[in-house]
């Protein structure tokens, strides 16, 4: 296979979906992910719901080598053009929604409706979705502590302890969300004992991570790293502080070191039996 100047193998994943294509690429992402040593090159084309579309997507991508396209489209006679092109290239394909929808039908003994962007529809959850995402930026870094009493979540954390794109991200799963940043010899909030502990999630760090994650974090705003806030005995100091008063709150306790935030909100749904 040709490599690129880096010496490492080159693939453009071609993403073609009839709508905004996130199945697809999450998908994509997902197995590329495997592949740490090549070269991956993504390349979306949402929303390509008739033939004209279809046909300028596959001249494009006519040009890129080493191809493979993965999609997402829901009526057979716009697969049927992606399959000629793939035989007659000799290039790899990956349907993503056909055998899903096919073992479905066999089941049901029903007929797909055939709608591009079904999961998508302006419905009830939708918008209770967008209400879950108003509330987390409403009640972010503790701006207003009633929103502690109407979450479904509470995210207690130092700083750096990713509680705020953890909370869009359960947000997101339609759950209302507040956090509240733990700061040594800071008043803690009454409303936080008036909550059932089962709520509460408690988020904290090795030290060592922290340490690296705040002093880039300083160097990233063109700061000196070795400050208060990176130094190691008043990390570890906020660390055991923090630990403390979940010992106290008798709440549960996720370490976010060396974890992505979609596996620390895997925990957080399955600790309050919450399915995704």
């Amino acid at each position: 296979m040709p490599e690129n100047v880096n010496n490492k193998p080159e693939v453009n994943i071609i993403i073609i979906s009839d709508a905004a294509g996130d199945t697809a690429f999450n998908n994509a992402t997902a197995a590329a992910a495997q592949f740490p040593d090549a070269q991956i090159n993504y390349r979306r084309y949402p929303f390509i719901t008739d033939k004209d579309k279809l046909t300028k997507t596959l001249e494009e991508i006519e040009k890129f080598p080493n191809l493979v396209i993965i999609y997402s489209l829901i009526k057979d006679e716009m697969q049927l053009p992606i399959i000629r092109f793939a035989r007659e290239h000799k290039v790899q394909t990956v349907d993503i929604l056909s055998p899903s929808v096919e073992a479905l039908s066999t089941v049901t003994g029903m007929r797909p409706t055939e709608q591009s962007g079904a999961q998508h529809k302006l419905n009830s959850k939708y918008f209770d979705r967008i209400s879950a995402m108003e509330f987390a930026v409403m009640y972010d870094d503790g701006k207003d502590p009633k929103g502690f009493l109407e979450a479904d979540v509470v995210l207690l954390g130092v700083s750096r302890t990713s509680k705020t794109p953890l909370s869009l991200f359960l947000a997101n799963k339609n759950l209302k969300v507040a956090n509240l940043p733990l700061v040594p010899e800071t008043h803690i909030p009454k409303e936080i004992y008036e909550i059932d502990p089962k709520k509460i999630i408690g988020l904290t760090n090795d030290p060592s991570v922290l340490n690296e994650i705040r002093r880039q974090r300083m160097i990233s705003y063109g700061l000196n790293p070795d400050t208060t806030y990176s130094n190691m005995d008043s990390i570890n100091a906020e660390l055991e502080s923090a630990q403390n008063l979940y010992k106290k709150l008798g709440c549960f306790v996720i370490n976010v070191a060396h974890r992505s935030i979609e596996e620390t909100a895997a925990l957080i749904m399955d600790h309050l039996g919450i399915e995704d």
